[in-house]
């Protein structure tokens, strides 16, 4: 199976810090002085750029960079950002949403948390806070506007694309709606995935799009289960 080309990303022409993740989207070609994998993973598990931000927030928390690839990954799966629960374990979707994405998958949670073989790089490494409603916020386009580059140049290996949820898409995809790319999902298939977050929240989305369980799921644990079983 080939690599990446522009051609699967388009909207990777640009990457600047910016506010906004229109504006904050990856080299199509990777960065020059490229870090070695392993010291690149270190330095995100170092990084306090969002320290005083998350400080500021209703849950007034320190930064815990979630930290999960290897340049052997096949299968790269960008989501969001951690939620309370992940921030606590320090391990990707360990929660009902990690376990619905893992069905949709067809993965087992061996599988899924083999990072030999699959990255779970999210737009922001660390919990953002909530805020005073109790709802998650937004990724800091710091975030992945320090790091995303650096952390695709060490993945030369992916096959596949999973984006799940609007952040990941808009960065890689440009924009649009959720909605909107999620139902073109074969216009970048077998390559890329654009996915609804797996969240409890979507379930109304789920009834009224049941063409993503009958259509698009059968195919995207198609395309896993041939990355993950490739020689």
């Amino acid at each position: 199976m080939r690599q990446d080309s522009a051609h699967d990303f388009p909207a990777r022409d640009e990457w600047r810090k910016s506010g906004s993740y229109e504006d904050c989207r990856l080299f199509t070609n990777p960065p020059e002085n490229t870090v070695a994998a392993d010291d690149l993973a270190q330095m995100i598990r170092g990084c306090r750029l969002c320290a005083d931000r998350f400080a500021a927030t209703a849950t007034a928390h320190a930064p815990r960079p979630v930290v999960w690839f290897r340049p052997s990954a096949r299968l790269l799966i960008s989501g969001q950002a951690p939620g309370t629960r992940v921030h606590a374990s320090g391990r990707p979707f360990t929660d009902q949403s990690g376990d619905r994405l893992r069905d949709w998958l067809g993965m087992t949670e061996t599988e899924f948390y083999d990072r030999n073989r699959v990255a779970i790089v999210p737009m922001a490494f660390c919990f953002p806070g909530l805020d005073a409603k109790g709802a998650d916020l937004p990724p800091p386009p710091v975030c992945a506007a320090t790091w995303a580059a650096q952390v695709r140049a060490v993945l030369p290996q992916v096959r596949l694309t999973v984006l799940v949820g609007g952040a990941a898409q808009r960065w890689h995809l440009g924009a649009g709606s959720v909605t909107g790319r999620v139902a073109a999902w074969r216009d970048h298939a077998p390559r890329v995935f654009p996915l609804p977050h797996p969240s409890w929240r979507n379930n109304a989305w789920l009834a009224r799009n049941p063409w993503f369980a009958a259509d698009l799921l059968p195919d995207l644990r198609a395309a896993v289960r041939a990355v993950l079983e490739a020689p």
